[in-house]
């Protein structure tokens, strides 16, 4: 059975859905009832758990006739009983975050400097820190061009410290820069090439144009997306397609269509 694309709502939406004003949206995310993710442009993005969430805050506030205190203290119950499942979600979500912020201090620079530097605000970088924003992946990359340091290394990912020359599905590593974004690692190893498999939810872009060394390698297993390259060449890609470029180009795109996309994409040398 295939599996439907990963939905997102805005504040609106969640609004409308739930009979609430966005006031009290956040409200509960002030109250640490409800973490949504953050996109670029910082608006808020509600996933289908966070809505399964807000309906059970909803239920406890109506029903049940509790206040956000004591509706805290239910849900925090909840959550100790199922610890080992929260602790490992939550390290995976805020790995990102401590490893930028470890950088920056290591390297000695302040968040206007990283700023400059980025072409990003000094907010959202601070956001981003604290794991209350998702970085893209063009800001990841030159984040990590700032830092001398490759994207998969914020992950803590792709050590090649053991050989692992047959990968199976269940022993990829998998990334989540971002809500409407999954990568996954096809070769756990160090080798001269980094291919991965991407899988975008419909409209996710990259947030912005980024380029390195190298060369690369997209073939569309499913969906479309739209690629740019230098801001001159434009490239619709669809299911068979594939599409070569050198890194150095600038390059940015964004997955179309109603359905997700998948891609098989290819880095060389390992730069990603």
């Amino acid at each position: 059975m295939k599996k439907a694309p990963t939905l997102y709502f805005t504040i609106s939406h969640m609004s409308k859905i739930l009979g609430i004003s966005p006031s009290s949206l956040r409200a509960w995310e002030l109250m640490g009832l409800l973490q949504p993710a953050r996109s670029q442009g910082r608006y808020r993005l509600y996933t289908r758990q966070d809505l399964k969430a807000a309906k059970r805050i909803l239920h406890l506030r109506r029903d049940k006739g509790l206040n956000l205190a004591g509706v805290a203290h239910m849900l925090s119950s909840e959550k100790n009983s199922n610890h080992k499942r929260t602790v490992v979600r939550s390290n995976s979500r805020d790995g990102v975050s401590r490893q930028l912020l470890e950088l920056r201090r290591r390297q000695d620079y302040t968040l206007a400097q990283v700023s400059r530097k980025a072409g990003l605000s000094i907010s959202f970088l601070s956001a981003i820190e604290r794991g209350q924003a998702k970085p893209s992946i063009a800001t990841l990359q030159r984040l990590a061009a700032i830092y001398k340091t490759n994207v998969l290394s914020l992950f803590g990912a792709g050590d090649g410290n053991r050989s692992h020359r047959l990968v199976r599905p269940s022993d990829r590593k998998i990334l989540r820069p971002e809500p409407g974004l999954k990568i996954e690692l096809l070769v756990l190893d160090k080798s001269q090439m980094e291919p991965h498999i991407f899988r975008i939810a419909p409209g996710i872009s990259s947030g912005g144009s980024y380029h390195h060394e190298g060369e690369e390698f997209i073939h569309v297993l499913q969906g479309s997306v739209e690629v740019w390259l230098d801001e001159v060449e434009r490239y619709v890609l669809t299911t068979g397609d594939t599409l070569h470029f050198e890194s150095k180009q600038a390059h940015r795109w964004t997955s179309l269509g109603k359905a997700k996309t998948v891609l098989f994409w290819v880095n060389t040398p390992p730069t990603f």
